[in-house]
């Protein structure tokens, strides 16, 4: 299948196409600047005076802007019947990181290997439609958005090591995966627990603020070293209570943490001078084993690498190592780690956006994205009456105009082989002017020696949004799950007699907008999606694994200062307590609650409504292989950014093989 790079066939269509876009936007931006004026920001001190100001000046230009918006428009509408479904970017200047390299590292041998996926729901709405989830100042969101996940993302992965007589394990890693050294170089699971990670302040020495740097990782102006994503910083730490690491005098024998990347010394990057006082940051490219030691020995005195440090200096949030004694450990039953990220996984291979409906946003999005991974896609969906009335289910009155796309958006490391998106054609009121709809994609993860593809299937989407309408949602799975075996069977090249491709993941994802433990939602719990694919959170309809938190913010307190910022968010805990997840949480509705919701908190089980999913397949994939989560984390990252809280999943694809 040809990817499509451009919106349209032609040059000719495309340059008319943007005539007519550049004749609409000015009334665009106009009305939607008008309409925010009525949603104060919290940093809006006099609403009144902002109307009586400028509305005057926005009527007066709307009207002017008026004819050739219309004008405008009788080009654009009927170009929309021409328009692709989506646009493919893919990042010329490739790293030695990027697609190429991956494809050839992963040969379907040995014991196997880990994929990271992540999910969000991002707001990116026009300025007036934001404001009413409590988000503003859109484009700027999404490109620090952006800027954020690649620098979370683009991480080295820590291994920490713990000398001791009873136990040599990891005992902690930042949202990367928990990883041993193998004789074949891979980085393979290793069982261990962590609820969430520990921290130490931290003195930048970077230039910026350092609760900034808690935030985003690394400064935007760092250099993305793409040929140290795939390796990590080993780190080996002595169990001896209060000493110091054996081998801390001597760095030619290790003194110093590793990150494989070569040239200058080790555990340290060209550009990254130590101060004193300066204990390490994962935001930052390496990580010293010494000042690790140092910040395991403070953290009786309050989680600081130094003696007498306090909280009122500006925390960076690294991850260190804990006593071995007084770890957190999952559930016994529990076969992977999950906490509550402050950071997006290390060594991210794939990540799903929903509400990316700003045109101008996306493109924003996009150009911060690109720094890290190598394939896009976005403007995803369908404007005007395409794609209204295309399914035999609901081919009577539903057809209604699309002003928005479908708010997907589509970031990858890895190759894309195929894309097909479908618009949901049953949705009605307000949520029908987007075209929401289901997004399928197929990926190559690797080839074997005998130049069979291994590939992978993704699948994001964004359901019907009302919480009253769970028969839409119902009808939207079902034509998910069958557009799916349709695109695997017509994307499919294998046939049992001559196997060209081997299936390594069959994963979806997305925002939901039902949760599990809701009453109202027992039609969409017990859909047969939940048969075919696996949820890690659930136990069953109606039931949630212990650990599992709500993903959906309560909008009216967002803004409050504990949840403002991912470095408040981590100080104040408050995901980490029943009594701040009732506050600041979304909790299920039922038809027997109150009609306030602090009320309905009080009687309704559950940590929150968790409306983003992260599923994956354990049938249909390659015979012999097996798919299994190794971690997953609700990530606090995006927090003052978007009113949802992104998930990742790790998951440990097995070939069986155990000659590796």
């Amino acid at each position: 299948m040809v990817l499509y790079t451009t919106p349209f066939s032609n040059s000719c269509l495309s340059a008319l196409h943007a005539v007519s876009w550049y004749l609409i936007f000015p009334c665009y931006w106009l009305l939607d600047q008008l309409l925010a004026l009525f949603t104060p920001a919290p940093c809006q001190k006099n609403q009144l005076l902002c109307i009586v100001l400028f509305m005057p000046i926005y009527l007066g230009f709307l009207v002017t802007s008026l004819p050739f918006a219309f004008l405008g428009f009788l080009f654009w509408c009927p170009l929309q019947c021409a328009r692709r479904p989506y646009v493919y970017s893919r990042l010329e200047d490739k790293g030695p990181a990027g697609g190429a390299a991956l494809l050839r590292e992963w040969k379907g041998t040995g014991p196997g290997k880990s994929f990271c996926f992540a999910t969000a729901n991002v707001c990116l709405l026009p300025e007036s439609l934001a404001r009413h989830n409590n988000v503003y100042k859109t484009q700027v969101r999404a490109k620090e958005i952006g800027h954020r996940i690649r620098n979370g993302a683009s991480r080295p992965q820590i291994k920490i090591y713990i000398d001791s007589p009873t136990n040599t394990s990891i005992s902690a890693a930042s949202f990367s995966s928990l990883v041993s050294p193998q004789g074949d170089g891979m980085a393979r699971a290793v069982p261990g627990s962590i609820k969430r990670t520990a921290s130490v302040d931290y003195k930048g020495n970077s230039g910026r603020h350092p609760s900034d740097e808690a935030a985003n990782g690394p400064a935007s102006g760092d250099p993305i070293d793409c040929s140290s994503l795939e390796n990590a910083c080993v780190v080996r730490i002595s169990g001896d209570e209060g000493g110091r690491h054996p081998e801390a005098d001597d760095p030619a024998t290790g003194g110093q943490a590793r990150n494989g990347a070569g040239g200058g010394p080790q555990g340290q990057t060209p550009n990254h001078s130590r101060r004193d006082g300066d204990s390490g940051s994962l935001g930052s490219r390496s990580a010293s084993k010494e000042s690790l030691v140092k910040a395991r020995a403070g953290l009786d005195s309050g989680g600081s690498g130094e003696p007498g440090a306090t909280h009122s200096k500006a925390p960076h949030k690294a991850s260190v190592v804990k006593k071995v004694a007084a770890r957190k450990r999952r559930h016994p039953d529990e076969a992977f780690d999950h906490e509550i990220s402050a950071f997006f996984p290390a060594n991210l291979d794939f990540l799903c956006l929903q509400e990316v409906f700003d045109k101008r946003a996306a493109t924003k999005l996009k150009n911060q994205l690109h720094g890290y991974f190598e394939y896009i896609l976005y403007d995803v969906g369908v404007y005007g009456c395409q794609g209204c009335c295309c399914c035999r289910r609901c081919c009577e009155a539903h057809c209604c105009f699309k002003c928005f796309n479908s708010g997907l958006f589509f970031a990858s490391r890895y190759p894309i082989m195929d894309a097909v998106y479908h618009c949901y054609t049953n949705g009605k009121g307000v949520d029908s002017l987007a075209s929401k709809g289901a997004l399928f994609l197929k990926v190559q993860v690797g080839s074997t020696p005998q130049d069979q593809r291994i590939v992978g299937y993704i699948t994001c989407t964004h359901l019907h949004a009302p919480e009253e309408d769970s028969a839409i949602r119902c009808e939207q799975l079902d034509m998910l799950l069958e557009w799916l075996a349709d695109f695997r069977k017509s994307t499919s090249s294998s046939s049992t007699a001559n196997p060209e491709e081997l299936v390594a993941f069959d994963i979806v994802c997305g925002d939901l907008n039902f949760d599990n433990c809701s009453s109202d939602d027992k039609l969409e719990q017990q859909h047969s999606l939940f048969t075919r694919y696996k949820d890690p959170c659930r136990l069953g309809p109606g039931e949630e694994k212990p650990w599992a938190i709500g993903t959906m913010l309560d909008q009216d307190g967002i803004n409050d200062e504990d949840v403002s910022s991912p470095d408040n968010l981590q100080k104040s805990r408050v995901l980490e307590s029943e009594e701040g997840r009732r506050e600041y949480l979304a909790f299920p509705t039922s038809k027997n609650s109150g009609a306030g919701q602090k009320g309905r908190k009080d009687v309704l089980k559950g940590n929150g409504r968790r409306i983003d999913y992260m599923l994956y397949a354990e049938e249909g994939l390659c015979p012999d292989w097996k798919a299994e989560v190794e971690e997953f984390s609700f990530i606090t990252q995006l927090s003052g950014l978007t009113d949802h809280l992104p998930v990742a999943m790790r998951l440990m694809v097995s070939t069986g093989d155990e000659e590796a």
